[in-house]
């Protein structure tokens, strides 16, 4: 972008940042992910360190925090609370040396020892320090002559609010200092998690300091565990009260109450990372130190002699930050030398000598390139954005999906916004929201085709269900959809057979349905490029492994439209053998429980259709066996079984028909109201009069979940409380 693109980006970036900062830090709300903010943060730093020149006071990256509420008194911090730059990638922690290195060359580092100051003069590298960065609330303890006398938010970095009355009742927050204090430096730091213990002392002799100082400030984070959080929202829950969407937003909520009782009532942690008073400490890795003798809880860092060891212990923690107590969102690397520290200076409310290296985010800021239609097995038409390259949770992001043209009018989506995209587990990228402050005038609106793109034929709009679709059976999109839908896990389920696979066969003309898959030999495959002799042994093996399968299975893979795992599994209790079910009218299937009248007739006139039986007969003469369910008494795992879902509001990382499919796959029933019957209400974004309905209802506890819970429960340990569901003879 040229100079005056740059200008206009930049002034659109902070106005967008500093509404957003305003609603966390003043008013406790949130509107987008802190990932998000982060990247917004990140691009407008760059920005303006390419252009100084358009760097002003009012600048978001001149700033930290918000306004202090108006219901504290406010505190002024004699040190400012400056803010910490962000760092993504490996790469741009070795940047960060290097500039550090030539800024070194400028200063007087005659106070460092010889071996340091050979290593900052380029010949080595710099000494870290490194712990992990508490995703809470940062506050700043005051103690004068021992005594905790005031404590106080970050607030906009120079001031802050007074919450000494919460501070007190935090349990890890010490109200006396000891009045002596010997400190061996000698001694190793032993993290508070056992788990990940860590030594990290260092050998310089002995400090002795006397206590109590006049006036001691030491910083920290205050917090909450993980599993005091899940114990809160369940209380919550049962209250019929408001869920919190995560540990740091209860903290934050917490510590900014009024009334000290509630702070009290709720589960409040605090773990200390500096002092910022002089009290003769000549390293960061010493301060850590001296406030675990001082009785602070403090987290395990790591002595870092190079950059390599910063980075193998970041990569080491990534792994293993799931098992921790408590969330993290990164590890801050500091210059040890507090010294150095000191006098390379602050850049904006940055200093120089810190960075705080984040792990991958599962949510960005990209822009959509261009936005195209995918076509469905049965032959749904769905939006998906092409996007500017973006890593999310270590995987590169350059396609997320719209669901249906009715998202993209509500979220007003156009081609060459800037976007929040997410990644919840497996589900394929969602567009979460765009930022319309940030547009430039070059946007364009999408326009939905009025013809397939495939096949050229005309499109029904199928109003109730806010889709278009192809009704051409024959549409090649349609068809190499269904193949993949065959294959799959809940289907014949054939291992090594993937898409790509797939495309290969299908593009070479070796199979014009999924019938031929079973017709395949050794010789086909070895054709193909890139086949080994092996490897054409290993896919058909699978694919002949799988000629036998359950009755439900098999209705479920022929892909009839609002037929899932649930549906499928009625029809093989009320039919027994597929013979009944081809013979069936429509009468008949409308009486069967769970199944409506839309469904009956879809699966009437999928069984009416002579292409589709002369699949079903060409399945059977390649060898399809159907087991008998009933006979067999299979266990279908199903542990939602018996529980009933009702979904309101709009929802961000999945559509609704799959989120109701994948309900029912694990044995869930989905209703249209809350009732008496109603177990689990998911809730989306601006939801309908379903939730107060469902708050309403007091001889029955419903279970109100939004949807990233909701995606918590999909995913919980399968050997943990399922539940088997047995199809009797």
């Amino acid at each position: 972008m040229n100079k005056n693109q740059a200008f206009q980006r930049i002034k659109k970036l902070k106005k967008l940042i500093q509404y957003h900062r305003h609603l966390y830090h003043t008013l406790n709300q949130q509107e987008i992910s802190d990932s998000a903010l982060d990247s917004l943060k990140h691009e407008l730093f760059k920005l303006e360190e390419q252009y100084p020149e358009f760097i002003t006071s009012d600048s978001p990256t001149q700033r930290v925090g918000g306004e202090a509420l108006k219901e504290f008194k406010k505190i002024e911090h004699k040190v400012p609370m400056l803010s910490i730059e962000d760092i993504f990638s490996e790469k741009k922690l070795q940047d960060w040396e290097n500039y550090l290195k030539r800024l070194v060359k400028e200063i007087d580092v005659s106070f460092l020892s010889i071996a340091n100051a050979r290593a900052n003069n380029n010949v080595g590298n710099f000494e870290y320090f490194v712990e992990p960065k508490i995703d809470g609330i940062a506050v700043s303890l005051i103690y004068e002559n021992g005594i905790f006398v005031r404590g106080a938010t970050r607030g906009d970095g120079k001031i802050g609010e007074d919450v000494t009355q919460n501070l007190k009742t935090i349990e890890s927050i010490p109200l006396r200092l000891e009045k002596s204090q010997t400190i061996n430096h000698k001694s190793q730091i032993i993290s508070n998690n056992q788990k990940h213990k860590s030594q990290t002392g260092f050998e310089f002799g002995i400090l002795n300091l006397e206590f109590p100082p006049v006036e001691l400030e030491v910083r920290g984070e205050v917090y909450i565990e993980k599993k005091a959080f899940e114990k809160f929202n369940q209380e919550q829950i049962k209250k019929k009260l408001i869920l919190y969407s995560n540990p740091r937003n209860l903290a934050a909520g917490s510590i900014r109450q009024l009334n000290s009782k509630i702070a009290a009532s709720r589960p409040l942690k605090f773990l200390a990372y500096n002092i910022i008073t002089d009290i003769g400490q000549e390293n960061h890795s010493q301060e850590h130190q001296i406030l675990l003798k001082l009785g602070f809880k403090v987290e395990n860092g790591k002595l870092c002699k190079n950059l390599s060891e910063v980075i193998n212990f970041w990569k080491e923690f990534i792994k293993r930050k799931e098992d921790l107590s408590f969330q993290i969102d990164g590890l801050v690397v500091t210059i040890n030398n507090n010294q150095l520290f000191q006098k390379l200076g602050v850049v904006g409310k940055s200093p120089r000598g810190i960075r705080a290296l984040k792990f991958p985010s599962k949510e960005a800021i990209t822009k959509i390139l261009d936005i195209k239609v995918q076509i469905g097995r049965t032959g749904a038409l769905t939006p998906i954005a092409v996007l500017e390259p973006v890593g999310i949770g270590g995987t590169i992001i350059t396609r997320a999906t719209l669901h249906n043209q009715d998202e993209i009018k509500r979220k007003d989506i156009r081609i060459g916004d800037t976007i929040i995209i997410a990644r919840a587990g497996d589900v394929i990228p969602a567009v979460i929201k765009s930022l319309p402050e940030l547009r430039s005038g070059q946007e364009k609106f999408f326009q939905i085709p009025k013809k397939c793109p495939v096949c050229q034929d005309n499109l029904i709009n199928i109003k109730q269900e806010k889709i278009l679709r192809c009704e051409n059976s024959k549409c090649f999109a349609r068809q190499r959809r269904y193949f993949y839908y065959f294959i799959s896990r809940p289907a014949f389920n054939i291992e090594g057979l993937g898409p790509k696979i797939i495309d290969r066969l299908i593009e070479t003309g070796l199979i014009l349905d999924p019938a031929d898959l079973f017709e395949l030999k050794e010789v086909d495959l070895l054709i193909l490029e890139r086949f080994a002799e092996k490897s054409a042994q290993n896919i058909i093996k699978a694919i002949q492994a799988k000629k036998e399968i359950s009755f439900s299975k098999f209705i479920y893979a022929l892909g009839i439209r609002s037929v899932g795992i649930e549906t499928a599994l009625d029809l093989v209790e009320h039919f027994k053998n597929l013979q009944n079910l081809k013979n069936t009218n429509f009468e008949e299937l409308e009486k069967i429980k769970n199944i409506g009248p839309k469904t009956a007739k879809l699966i009437f006139n999928w069984f009416q259709q002579k292409s589709n039986l002369e699949f079903l007969k060409k399945l059977e003469k390649v060898g399809i066996k159907i087991k008998n369910e009933i006979n067999q008494a299979s266990f279908i795992i199903q542990k939602l079984k018996g529980k009933t879902f009702v979904l309101t509001g709009n929802l961000e990382l999945i559509s609704r028909e799959e989120a109701k499919e994948k309900i029912q796959l694990l044995g869930g029933k989905i209703s249209e109201s809350i009732s008496k019957k109603t177990d689990y209400l998911v809730v989306g974004n601006n939801p309908g009069s379903k939730l107060q309905k469902a708050k309403k209802f007091n001889s029955r506890e419903i279970i109100i979940i939004n949807e990233k819970q909701f995606f918590n429960l999909l995913e919980e340990d399968k050997s943990s409380s399922s539940t088997l569901r047995v199809i009797a003879k």
